[in-house]
């Protein structure tokens, strides 16, 4: 088990969390052979803007950032994105352990929503471990379709 401790990343955090960044999502990049994906072209600018208006959460294992998730709620639903790991931490639990951190982050949301593309299996599969389900797809460029999924709360469930 990684002696991993999850905070809330701060404006001096932006860099490094947008270099492991661009670094995680070369996976995604290549299974749909687009390296255009915003995750990869996101500035430094537009992260520190992130900081600032979401909950961005990272990873910190010996000093170093290993992963990093962000979430904000409107209208009652926690909106949770950019869930990134380290690929040399892969299953090892830092994507469970996120999320689960960002939801309690977002703690007053009736509901939860994410989405990942629909070749992503490793991401799809690990939020329905987490308890998320497709509620919907939307086409979103050539060759690409985004899956959203959801998670009613515990409140919610009647």
């Amino acid at each position: 088990m990684l002696n991993m401790l999850i905070q809330v990343a701060v404006k001096n955090d932006a860099e490094e969390i947008l270099q492991l960044q661009k670094i995680a999502y070369q996976s995604e990049a290549a299974i749909y052979n687009d390296y255009t994906i915003p995750p990869l072209t996101q500035s430094l600018a537009e992260m520190i803007s992130d900081i600032h208006k979401q909950t961005v959460l990272k990873a910190v294992v010996d000093g170093k950032i290993i992963g990093s998730v962000r979430g904000y709620i409107e209208e009652g639903t926690g909106y949770i994105g950019r869930l990134i790991g380290h690929p040399e931490f892969q299953g090892q639990g830092i994507g469970t352990r996120l999320v689960q951190a960002i939801e309690e982050h977002l703690n007053q949301a009736k509901r939860y929503e994410l989405f990942t593309g629909h070749k992503s299996e490793r991401n799809i599969r690990l939020y329905q471990k987490l308890g998320y389900q497709i509620s919907r797809s939307e086409p979103a460029s050539d060759g690409l379709i985004m899956v959203y999924m959801e998670k009613v709360t515990g409140d919610n469930l009647s």
